[in-house]
Protein backbone atom coordinates (compact mmCIF):
# COMPACT_ATOMS: atom_id res chain seq x y z
CA UNK A 1 0.00 0.00 0.00
CA UNK A 2 1.70 3.19 -0.87
CA UNK A 3 2.71 5.62 1.94
CA UNK A 4 0.94 9.36 2.34
CA UNK A 5 4.53 10.76 1.62
CA UNK A 6 4.24 8.72 -2.63
CA UNK A 7 0.35 9.10 -3.19
CA UNK A 8 -1.56 11.89 -4.09
CA UNK A 9 -5.04 12.82 -3.72
CA UNK A 10 -7.60 13.42 -6.58
CA UNK A 11 -7.87 16.91 -6.71
CA UNK A 12 -3.81 17.19 -7.36
CA UNK A 13 -3.82 14.10 -10.23
CA UNK A 14 -6.83 16.33 -12.04
CA UNK A 15 -5.10 19.01 -11.84
CA UNK A 16 -1.78 17.58 -12.99
CA UNK A 17 -3.58 15.32 -16.15
CA UNK A 18 -6.62 17.80 -16.74
CA UNK A 19 -9.11 14.75 -15.87
CA UNK A 20 -12.63 16.05 -14.74
CA UNK A 21 -13.79 14.89 -11.63
CA UNK A 22 -16.62 13.10 -13.77
CA UNK A 23 -14.25 11.07 -15.38
CA UNK A 24 -12.44 9.23 -12.13
CA UNK A 25 -16.03 8.44 -11.20
CA UNK A 26 -16.72 6.80 -14.32
CA UNK A 27 -13.65 4.98 -14.19
CA UNK A 28 -14.01 4.08 -10.32
CA UNK A 29 -17.19 2.82 -11.76
CA UNK A 30 -15.88 0.97 -14.27
CA UNK A 31 -13.23 -0.87 -12.05
CA UNK A 32 -16.28 -1.57 -9.75
CA UNK A 33 -18.57 -2.95 -12.29
CA UNK A 34 -15.54 -5.50 -13.52
CA UNK A 35 -14.72 -6.37 -9.91
CA UNK A 36 -11.62 -4.76 -10.20
CA UNK A 37 -12.12 -2.69 -7.84
CA UNK A 38 -13.93 -3.48 -3.76
CA UNK A 39 -16.94 -0.89 -3.39
CA UNK A 40 -15.11 0.36 -0.12
CA UNK A 41 -11.65 1.43 -1.50
CA UNK A 42 -10.04 4.59 -0.91
CA UNK A 43 -9.30 6.63 -4.21
CA UNK A 44 -5.27 6.61 -4.29
CA UNK A 45 -3.14 7.91 -6.86
CA UNK A 46 0.53 6.78 -6.74
CA UNK A 47 2.92 9.00 -9.22
CA UNK A 48 4.82 6.62 -11.72
CA UNK A 49 7.98 7.79 -13.58
CA UNK A 50 7.10 7.82 -16.98
CA UNK A 51 10.43 9.81 -17.84
CA UNK A 52 12.40 6.62 -17.50
CA UNK A 53 10.26 5.06 -20.07
CA UNK A 54 10.86 7.42 -23.06
CA UNK A 55 13.39 7.04 -25.43
CA UNK A 56 14.26 3.34 -23.46
CA UNK A 57 14.13 0.53 -26.31
CA UNK A 58 10.92 -1.99 -26.00
CA UNK A 59 12.27 -5.13 -24.57
CA UNK A 60 10.73 -8.61 -25.51
CA UNK A 61 11.72 -11.69 -24.74
CA UNK A 62 12.75 -13.49 -27.91
CA UNK A 63 10.25 -17.09 -27.61
CA UNK A 64 11.72 -19.48 -30.03
CA UNK A 65 8.87 -20.34 -31.92
CA UNK A 66 8.28 -23.67 -33.10
CA UNK A 67 6.38 -23.94 -37.34
CA UNK A 68 3.40 -25.22 -37.14
CA UNK A 69 2.66 -28.28 -38.99
CA UNK A 70 0.52 -28.45 -41.71
CA UNK A 71 -1.68 -31.43 -43.34
CA UNK A 72 -3.11 -30.86 -46.44
CA UNK A 73 -5.70 -33.17 -48.31
CA UNK A 74 -5.63 -33.79 -51.65
CA UNK A 75 -8.14 -34.66 -54.56
CA UNK A 76 -6.82 -38.31 -55.00
CA UNK A 77 -6.99 -39.15 -51.15
CA UNK A 78 -3.21 -38.11 -50.55
CA UNK A 79 -2.12 -35.58 -47.91
CA UNK A 80 1.25 -33.62 -47.80
CA UNK A 81 2.55 -32.84 -44.12
CA UNK A 82 4.74 -30.03 -44.07
CA UNK A 83 5.54 -26.96 -41.18
CA UNK A 84 4.53 -23.87 -42.26
CA UNK A 85 7.73 -22.31 -43.00
CA UNK A 86 7.51 -24.30 -46.17
CA UNK A 87 7.81 -21.44 -49.50
CA UNK A 88 5.09 -21.10 -51.24
CA UNK A 89 6.66 -21.56 -54.49
CA UNK A 90 8.08 -25.17 -53.35
CA UNK A 91 4.51 -26.30 -52.26
CA UNK A 92 3.05 -25.63 -55.31
CA UNK A 93 5.89 -27.23 -56.97
CA UNK A 94 5.51 -30.41 -54.65
CA UNK A 95 1.68 -30.24 -55.03
CA UNK A 96 1.88 -30.32 -58.57
CA UNK A 97 4.14 -33.18 -58.68
CA UNK A 98 2.20 -35.18 -56.36
CA UNK A 99 -1.04 -34.84 -58.16
CA UNK A 100 1.02 -35.45 -61.27
CA UNK A 101 2.28 -38.78 -59.85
Amino acid sequence: MPSASTACSGQSFRDRHDVSRQQIYAWRHELKKKGLLPSTADTVFVPVDTAAMHGAPLVREEVARVPAMIELRLNDGRSLRFDSGVDAAVLTRLIRAVEAA
